[in-house]
C-alpha cells in the first residue's frame, strides 16, 4: 500500500470514527459548535491569511487567470463573511431526525421513516477557499463528517481554514477529525478518496467537466455531480416583449461564468425579427457574441456594422456548449414543442425557462422539460441554493438520484426505517 493511499484511508478511519459520534449528537451541540467554528475562522485570521497569501503568490506565479486569483484570494472582509455563512447555517433548521413518514400495519407493527446524516462525505472542489467552511458547515449540520480535498490552488488556504474548523470543534466538545482536508496535491489522492468504499459513503465533486469526469471514473461510492449548465431561455410568441428581454440580459449578462446563466436563447419565429433587432441589440451593447442559426444571423446581421465579429454562424456543437462567458447561441424555432425538444437533445436538464403569457403554452413548458429546475418568466440565475432559502450550497446537481438541483441541508440527509412492535413475527 502506497503512503498516500495509507494517508487516505487514516483520514477515512478517522472520519468514520467522528461520523459515528455526530450521529448521536443534539441539533443544539451542532449548532454550538457551529458557532465555535466561526469564531475560530475569525480568530485565526493572522494564520490564514498568510497562508492565503502564500497561495496567491504562487498563483501569479504560475500564471493563473485574474477570475481564478480573484476566487483564490481571502481578506478580512471575506474572512469575516466566511465566518457569518457558518453562523447563518447555525440558524437554519436541522433536517436531521424529521417525521418523514408514519404508519401502523394490521399487525400493530408501527413503521416511522426518518431522516438521518449520510455518514462520512468526500468532497471535491476547485480554487475557492470558502467552499472549505461552507461545505464542512452544511456538512456538521447534518451530522456528517467530511473530507475535502481543494486544489491545489488553495491548499494553504485549505489546511489553515481547516485547523481553525477543527479548533471550534474541540471547543464545543466534538471530534476535530469531523472536519480533514487532504494535505496532499497529488493527483492520485483523488483516486484513492474515491475509492475508499469502506469509509466513505458519497462523493460531491464541484468544479469543471474534467474534474467530475475523473472522479466518477475512479468512484467506488455513489457520486453527485452536473457536468455542463447548458441552460436555455425560449421567448414564446405570447411573450411580453419587455420582460423577455430583461430576462434575457439578466439570465446571460448578469454573471456569464456561473452554471446558472443561459447558454441558448430560442425565439418564436412570429417575434422574432421585433424582438431579435430590439434585443439582440441589447447584448451586443453588454459585448456578447450572438452565434447564430441562419434565420437569427439575417435579422442579427444588420445590428452587427458597430460589433464586428459579434454575430456570427452557429455550429450544431454551439447549441451544446457550456461557453461560462460572454457568447449565446441564438435559434429561431417554430413552436413551443420545438423549443422543448431543442432542449431535450442539446441541453444538461440543469436550468430552462420560458416567457410567456400563455398560462396553458407556460404549463406545458413546465411539464415536458425533463430539467432540474424549469422556470415561467423568471431568470434561470436562481437556480441556487441561497435564493431558494436552503442557506449555503453544498451544490447543483444534474442526476436524479439522490439528490436534484441546488443542495441544502436536506439533500445531505438519507433516511431509515425504525419499526416498533409488541412481539410480533412473521407467519
Amino acid at each position: 500500500m502506497s503512503d498516500l493511499r495509507t494517508q487516505i484511508q487514516e483520514l477515512g478511519r478517522r472520519a468514520r470514527a467522528a461520523a459515528r459520534t455526530l450521529a448521536q449528537t443534539s441539533t443544539d451541540t451542532r449548532n454550538r459548535a457551529l458557532l465555535a467554528m466561526a469564531d475560530a475562522l475569525v480568530a485565526d485570521e493572522a494564520a490564514i491569511l498568510p497562508a492565503n497569501a502564500a497561495d496567491v503568490a504562487a498563483g501569479q506565479a504560475a500564471g493563473l487567470a485574474p477570475a481564478m486569483l480573484d476566487r483564490l484570494r481571502l481578506d478580512a472582509r471575506r474572512l469575516r463573511a466566511m465566518a457569518d455563512g457558518v453562523r447563518a447555517v447555525a440558524a437554519l433548521p436541522d433536517p436531521v431526525g424529521r417525521i418523514l413518514r408514519e404508519w401502523t400495519r394490521p399487525n400493530g407493527l408501527r413503521h416511522t421513516k426518518v431522516a438521518v446524516p449520510i455518514g462520512v462525505i468526500g468532497i471535491i472542489y476547485e480554487s475557492r477557499p470558502n467552499v472549505t467552511s461552507d461545505a464542512a458547515s452544511l456538512c456538521l449540520k447534518t451530522g456528517n463528517a467530511v473530507i475535502l480535498r481543494g486544489g491545489s490552488e488553495s491548499l494553504r488556504s485549505n489546511l489553515a481554514i481547516a485547523a481553525a474548523l477543527a479548533r471550534g470543534l474541540a471547543a464545543a466538545g466534538l471530534p476535530g477529525e469531523a472536519v480533514q482536508v487532504v494535505a496532499s496535491a497529488d493527483r492520485e489522492a483523488v483516486k484513492h478518496l474515491c475509492a475508499m468504499d469502506e469509509f466513505l459513503d458519497l462523493v460531491i465533486p464541484r468544479g469543471g467537466r474534467g474534474l467530475i469526469e475523473a472522479v466518477v471514473a475512479s468512484a467506488r461510492v455513489p457520486v453527485i455531480k452536473h457536468y455542463d449548465g447548458i441552460c436555455a431561455l425560449y421567448v414564446d410568441r405570447a411573450a411580453d416583449p419587455a420582460m423577455a428581454e430583461e430576462i434575457t440580459l439578466n439570465a446571460k449578462c448578469q454573471r456569464p461564468g456561473v452554471c446558472n446563466a443561459i447558454e441558448t436563447l430560442l425565439v418564436h419565429r412570429e417575434i422574432a425579427a421585433a424582438f431579435l433587432r430590439h434585443t439582440g441589440a441589447a447584448l451586443l451593447a453588454r459585448g456578447v457574441q450572438l452565434r447564430c442559426d441562419p434565420e437569427a444571423q439575417a435579422l442579427l446581421t444588420p445590428l452587427a456594422g458597430a460589433h464586428p465579429g459579434r454575430v456570427v454562424a452557429a455550429t450544431a456543437q454551439d447549441y451544446r456548449t457550456e461557453f461560462l462567458d460572454l457568447i449565446l447561441a441564438v435559434k429561431v424555432v417554430d413552436s413551443p414543442a420545438a423549443a422543448i425538444a431543442h432542449i431535450a437533445e442539446h441541453g444538461s436538464h440543469h436550468s430552462d425557462a420560458i416567457v410567456t403569457a400563455d398560462a396553458a403554452v407556460a404549463e406545458r413548458f413546465l411539464a415536458e422539460v425533463d430539467s432540474a429546475t424549469v422556470y415561467w418568466n423568471a431568470s434561470t440565475r436562481f437556480t441556487d441554493g441561497g435564493e431558494f432559502g436552503f442557506g449555503a450550497e453544498i451544490g447543483i446537481s444534474t442526476d436524479k438520484l439522490h439528490a436534484r438541483g441546488p443542495m441544502g441541508l436536506e439533500e445531505l440527509t438519507t433516511y431509515k426505517y425504525v419499526m416498533r412492535g409488541t412481539g410480533q413475527v412473521r407467519g
